[in-house]
């Protein structure tokens, strides 16, 4: 059971990344994340651990399975039966990136889970692809600035 958001952001790749590894800043620029607290010390890595704590939500803890920088950031987190994966990947495109955000539920009760919960995770998905966008495409536009006053 998946689900997906795409976005095309008119923004280097590197500012994308940056954001979308920048899981302690989260809070400040997503509407639906109210807290991350690293449970490791050190950079992100595979292995790396985070509870995450979101409205309307129990606090999970997410493990970090794939980091291939720039490109995809994946991790997962387990409530009941079921396994959630959560996925951010990264393409360059003329005009800027095109940022993928995806949700899987896999495990005895993902389908039904979906059918109650889905809606609510298309418009989780909707809110930060959009929340991305606008401050990967500030951030842009404020390097462009800087760098062009110099």
């Amino acid at each position: 059971m998946s689900m997906q958001q795409i976005d095309d952001i008119a923004a280097p790749i590197a500012i994308v990344w940056e954001l979308t590894v920048d899981i302690e800043g989260w809070p400040q620029i997503l509407p639906t994340v109210d807290q991350v607290t690293r449970l490791d010390p050190g950079p992100l890595t595979v292995g790396s651990r985070a509870r995450v704590e979101q409205p309307g939500r129990r606090p999970a803890v997410w493990t970090v399975t794939e980091l291939d920088q720039p490109r995809t950031f994946t991790w997962v987190t387990q409530v009941g039966w079921i396994t959630i994966e959560a996925r951010h990947q990264l393409e360059p495109t003329p005009a800027g990136t095109r940022n993928t955000l995806g949700i899987e539920m896999r495990g005895l009760g993902a389908r039904l889970t979906k059918l109650a919960y889905g809606a609510g995770v298309r418009r989780t998905l909707a809110l930060e692809g959009t929340a991305f966008r606008a401050v990967a495409e500030a951030n842009s536009r404020e390097a462009r600035e800087l760098g062009g006053n110099r």
